[in-house]
């Protein structure tokens, strides 16, 4: 059963903060896929990528929306809500 998101009044006009995981870059590691910050425009690496910085930047920030940032992909995520927007 799909929650309602209640923090869609938290999302903001963000630009990526890069062309990719923030973190990754900076340790000169990889990821699988990208997600970025609707808040802050954060640009971290997917769960599926062993360091998983979109969600630790979710649980550090209680920033709430994600959206993916591949190509052809056009979804939202809330990690408070547990649901695709």
């Amino acid at each position: 059963m799909n929650t309602a998101c209640t923090h869609l009044n938290q999302i903001q006009n963000v630009s990526p903060s890069g062309n990719g995981c923030e973190e990754c870059l900076a340790i000169g590691d990889s990821w699988v896929h990208l997600r970025e910050c609707l808040v802050c425009g954060h640009v971290g690496c997917c769960d599926s990528s062993k360091n998983k910085h979109a969600t630790k930047h979710f649980h550090a920030t209680e920033h709430p929306i994600v959206r993916s940032i591949e190509p052809g992909e056009n979804w939202r995520w809330c990690y408070v809500d547990q649901t695709f927007l």
